[in-house]
């Protein structure tokens, strides 16, 4: 090793921050939490409640589920199109949540 040289430091990218928690009232009133999905991690189909159409693959959207344990939990989550869910005080779920 010449005189003066040092080893380079390898950088060791940080994990990523956890998000903030996203409290928001849903259309029935109740609070859910709220998770954006970017388009990159979109790797499934899913169906908006709020429009019933189809989120494809590859589109940015939310994720919602109730945070009280009685009325379901994260396995109760759903798949929103973000203006479906910012409209949704107009706009209530096209279809059941069972």
């Amino acid at each position: 090793m010449a005189r003066g040289r040092r080893p380079s430091r390898r950088q060791v990218p940080l994990p990523p921050l956890p998000a903030p928690r996203r409290i928001e009232i849903g259309p029935d009133g109740h609070e859910y939490e709220v998770r954006p999905v970017v388009a990159a991690r979109a790797v499934k189909v899913y169906r908006c409640p709020g429009c019933d159409h189809e989120i494809r693959y590859g589109t940015a959207h939310l994720v919602v589920w109730p945070t009280d344990s009685t009325l379901g939990g994260a396995e109760d989550r759903r798949h929103w199109h973000t203006p479906c869910w910012s409209h949704r005080a107009t706009r209530g779920p096209t279809r059941r949540w069972s």
